[in-house]
């Protein structure tokens, strides 16, 4: 094993290099992503080494970045599209919905698209209602969209250059208060199994069901609960799109209890989704109802302390499952 001390944004731009190295294919489209090196740097000095045809600046309109990214994988490419912002997304959903989804069944599988968008979501810059939003629910409800959000900088690393070789396209959320976030990560190691989630703690009393940001909240919940005598599992799901409910069944299963955290708002969100499948799988084990933690139903405030204080906290966590399994 060879540890590399990394941020989270330089494991995305050393996944894009090698992956770029080893597949001339490889095309990157988006505002800024080539000259500036990328609203939050993750493609800066790209372009010395890759050139301007293969990092394209773009207009600053979305449906174009996404639309061209669309065509050239159809014909040949396999093209990185940048958006700078989740919350754009709504802009680009024919593009994204109605034709990248669609576009393999559409042709009978005679032709895919082989693509990877990708952007930065949630909260933490307190960038305004328009600017933090979480948006995986609307991708994980469209059909044809595979969909990644890691939460470690190896994972960004190793699922990043995973996606790059899938046949069908990719969305790659990345969260923007995670860029800084530095850790030891093997990028030599094999590539990370696709769809399957990881354990990033073990334990017995409940299951803890996470993705992104809220991993390394629910880890530091984990540790004040330990403390008093209540052993957390913490499962990071990893990829939304494929889902890897035999992990979390499997976990349910033994502690008999569940909580699922997420950044996103609460109706109709990715909570409510796998609390429902939790439900549906595990009843016979569960000891409890499957309790969820979301964002609250609100556009998300420019203050700091109004935009932390509309989602999740260790603190909050702690509080739940606090209720749930008594010291």
């Amino acid at each position: 094993m060879s540890l590399t001390r990394i941020t989270y944004r330089d494991a995305l731009r050393q996944a894009l290099r090698d992956a770029m190295q080893a597949d001339d294919t490889i095309v990157v489209i988006g505002e800024e992503v080539g000259v500036y090196g990328g609203a939050y740097g993750v493609t800066k000095d790209l372009i010395k080494e890759f050139g301007a045809e293969r990092m394209i600046d773009t207009p600053i309109s979305e449906p174009a970045i996404v639309g061209a990214a669309v065509g050239a994988a159809m014909t040949g490419l396999r093209p990185v599209a940048e958006l700078m912002y989740v919350d754009f997304l709504g802009m680009t959903m024919d593009q994204v919905g109605n034709q990248a989804a669609k576009i393999r069944y559409m042709f009978g599988g005679q032709i895919g698209v082989p693509m990877v968008l990708r952007t930065q979501g949630g909260t933490g810059r307190s960038a305004g209602a328009q600017h933090s939003q979480s948006l995986e629910a609307l991708v994980m409800h469209t059909p044809g969209l595979r969909l990644v959000m890691p939460a470690t900088a190896s994972d960004a690393y190793h699922l990043l250059r995973h996606s790059l070789t899938l046949p069908d396209p990719v969305v790659f959320i990345e969260h923007k208060a995670l860029y800084a976030r530095k850790e030891d990560a093997d990028l030599t190691a094999p590539i990370a199994p696709w769809g399957k989630a990881a354990i990033r703690r073990t334990g017995g009393d409940v299951t803890l069901v996470t993705y992104s940001r809220m991993v390394h909240v629910a880890l530091d919940a984990a540790e004040q609960l330990a403390q008093n005598g209540v052993d957390v599992e913490v499962i990071d799901l990893r990829t939304l799109n494929p889902l890897d409910m035999e992990t979390v069944a499997a976990s349910v299963n033994r502690t008999g209890r569940a909580v699922v955290v997420t950044e996103a708002a609460s109706t109709c969100g990715v909570a409510s989704e796998i609390a429902a499948r939790i439900s549906e799988e595990c009843f016979d084990f569960l000891e409890d109802p499957v309790l969820r933690l979301a964002g609250e139903d609100v556009p998300i405030s420019v203050s700091p302390a109004l935009e932390s204080a509309s989602i999740p906290t260790t603190q909050l966590i702690v509080d739940m499952i606090s209720s749930m399994v008594p010291a």
